[in-house]
């Protein structure tokens, strides 16, 4: 999952974006409302982190214009304006969960993975052949032996079983795996389809390559 951290704390964002990250995720983090507007405005996330208290512009007024755009990426609060009027104004916003700080780590993931599946709406489990994909555990088998996929294999696997039998494009694709942060060329993604391609021979899953519009998954002829 591609995650937007927005954490004005140094030593929280960092601690926080570490475990994510860790967990097989890409993490962008920023310290600024207005910087998280801009990277809202200009990249595709699965989740946002959200505190309230920042500088250039307030967490409330970053979701309330972030809705507005009609956008229903999921978004996590956590903060210390921890009253309860604070809490209803966020849900009222359009939150979908609110944390306030201090809080454990375990707890904060264990609340991410609850509003992705409610989000997602659908069978947290995805077969293809003979993959099987589960989006809780995150763990894919081919006829009941777990694949060993790399944090960066398994989140283009993701992100093509996303879009069964429909196209993906390769800068897409390059947006799942790779933060703001890192200095890496789109062509990397050849790489690590290529090396996807390799662990599903013999599944009955096919990667194909669909000129001018990305890679495609879809079940072997």
């Amino acid at each position: 999952m591609r995650i937007l951290l927005v954490e004005d704390h140094p030593e929280l964002c960092e601690w926080v974006a570490k475990a994510l990250t860790q967990a097989g995720n890409v993490v962008d983090t920023t310290d600024r409302g207005d910087h998280a507007e801009h990277f809202l405005l200009t990249g595709e996330y699965d989740a946002v982190l959200l505190d309230l208290s920042l500088p250039g512009k307030d967490g409330l007024d970053v979701l309330r214009n972030l809705r507005s755009r009609g956008s229903r990426v999921p978004v996590l609060i956590f903060t210390a304006r921890g009253t309860v009027d604070d809490r209803i104004k966020g849900l009222d916003l359009g939150a979908d969960d609110y944390l306030p700080k201090p809080f454990v780590l375990a707890e904060l993931e264990a609340r991410l993975k609850a509003l992705l599946r409610r989000s997602a709406g659908q069978n947290p489990e995805v077969r293809l052949g003979e993959l099987v994909y589960d989006s809780v555990s995150r763990l894919s088998t081919v006829r009941g032996t777990p694949l060993a996929l790399t944090p960066r294999e398994l989140a283009v696997l993701e992100a093509l079983l996303a879009r069964i039998g429909r196209p993906v494009a390769r800068d897409a694709l390059f947006e799942k795996i790779f933060s703001l942060e890192q200095d890496a060329r789109a062509e990397a993604i050849e790489i690590y389809v290529h090396r996807l391609r390799k662990k599903l021979e013999g599944s009955g899953v096919l990667i194909s390559t669909v000129r001018g519009l990305g890679y495609m998954i879809g079940e072997a002829p």
